[in-house]
């Protein structure tokens, strides 16, 4: 038995199942933690890089992807707390670019094909995923879809490699377009989080890297967080690879068994991006996460006030949105505001065994993270080899499944 909330046994066992991964070459390496009832556990397999023979540290840098969203929702609650903005405003106060929208008559209508929107897009409509735009895993010969691409938004494909638009010039790019549904109609993932981090910038004041770095990472104590890595931490960071069969993507080259390079720690975080995308570009190493993880798990720890997050982790999704997003949602969680959260009204003890539970999300380079209140356990899992589905690798399957074992009964 373990001093803290899990067992020496299971502790192992997780520890096993990862290296498992590394081992076989599906994954060049990853990070892990679990914590629970003031223990934390790390776990470090593999390698920052194919071909490098030095083992991964635990301070190794990730691209986080999607977990960059709750960050940024977080960011977002904080102004809220402040006064600055408010659920309920119409974002047109900040980003005039989104005043007077057109929606589509249907989904597959042509750009011109449009009817007034019948309401303004609030705060709530864009931290929550209903402002109207966002992914539908449509065919890419949708008008909509077409322009989107042409336009370089990087909302509706893989954010790699990045948009090189500026925040200024994504927003006014955006606005050209019409919405797909009403403000409020459904659910749609991915834009809303950038456009929050735009809109961040504009009530703030500030831009968003230094919006998070004040607001954020440094109270948190988060010092290897960002949008980028400074030269001299570069040999902490990371390669990025993806399945071989996705080959082509990106500008993809191949390297090593199975899997293709997509980006090499010189690449394309080496420097500031164009556009610092709050729903995609965040890198951060498991402590740093762990730190955020821990300060909501704390009910905000006094960072965030516990009414905040009780508004994040509203479930906000409807019976079309979970229908329409199976692989999204299942049938046990929803969407709160910039994060997944458990479905209302489902009991949690029914969530399956390597299922995630409680809040948090994943990232589409291979990351994941849950805090679930029921049972106390955090768990942080961070690889290098992109997800290219929504449904979970093999790798975060047996994460979860041997996390919720290890747990002290």
């Amino acid at each position: 038995m373990g001093t803290g909330g899990f067992t020496d046994e299971g502790l192992a066992a997780l520890d096993a199942a990862l290296a498992k991964h590394t081992a076989s070459g599906a994954v060049p390496g990853l990070v892990a933690l679990v914590a629970r009832g003031g223990e934390v556990h790390v776990t470090a397999s593999g390698h920052k890089a194919l071909g490098d023979s030095a083992p991964i540290a635990r301070d190794a840098i990730f691209r986080i992807a999607s977990l960059t969203k709750p960050v940024v929702g977080v960011a977002a609650m904080l102004l809220i707390e402040d006064g600055a903005m408010a659920l309920s405003d119409p974002v047109e106060k900040w980003l005039p670019e989104l005043a007077g929208r057109r929606v589509l008559r249907s989904w597959d209508a042509q750009l011109s094909d449009t009817v007034p929107a019948e309401r303004a897009i609030t705060v709530e409509d864009v931290l929550s995923f209903r402002l109207g735009f966002g992914s539908m895993f449509s065919p890419e010969t949708l008008p909509i879809v077409q322009a989107e691409a042409a336009l370089d938004l990087k909302t509706l494909s893989p954010p790699w490699p990045p948009t090189r638009r500026s925040s200024g010039e994504w927003i006014a790019a955006f606005g050209s377009l019409p919405l797909m549904d009403q403000p409020g109609e459904r659910w749609r993932y991915n834009t809303g989080a950038t456009v929050t981090g735009i809109l961040i910038e504009r009530v703030a004041g500030a831009p968003l890297a230094e919006v998070l770095s004040e607001r954020v990472f440094k109270p948190l104590g988060m010092t290897d967080t960002g949008f980028y890595v400074p030269a001299a931490r570069l040999d902490r960071f990371t390669s990025m690879y993806s399945p071989a069969e996705a080959a082509g993507r990106s500008g993809a080259t191949a390297d090593g068994a199975g899997l293709t390079l997509v980006d090499r720690p010189d690449g394309w975080y080496a420097a500031p991006p164009a556009l610092p995308d709050g729903a995609a570009s965040l890198v951060s190493t498991i402590d740093d996460f762990g730190a955020f993880a821990a300060m909501l798990a704390a009910d905000g720890g006094g960072f965030l006030s516990a009414g905040s997050l009780a508004l994040m982790l509203r479930d906000r999704t409807t019976a079309r949105d979970r229908a329409e997003n199976p692989w999204f949602f299942g049938e046990h969680l929803g969407w709160g505001l910039m994060m997944s959260v458990p479905a209302a009204g489902v009991d949690p003890r029914t969530v399956p065994d390597g299922t995630p539970r409680g809040y948090g999300w994943e990232g589409g380079s291979g990351t994941a993270w849950r805090n679930d209140p029921v049972t106390g356990l955090t768990g942080i899992l961070f690889t290098q080899r992109m997800m290219m589905s929504p449904e979970l690798p093999e790798v975060a399957r047996d994460f979860w499944s041997t996390a919720h074992a290890a747990i002290a009964r």
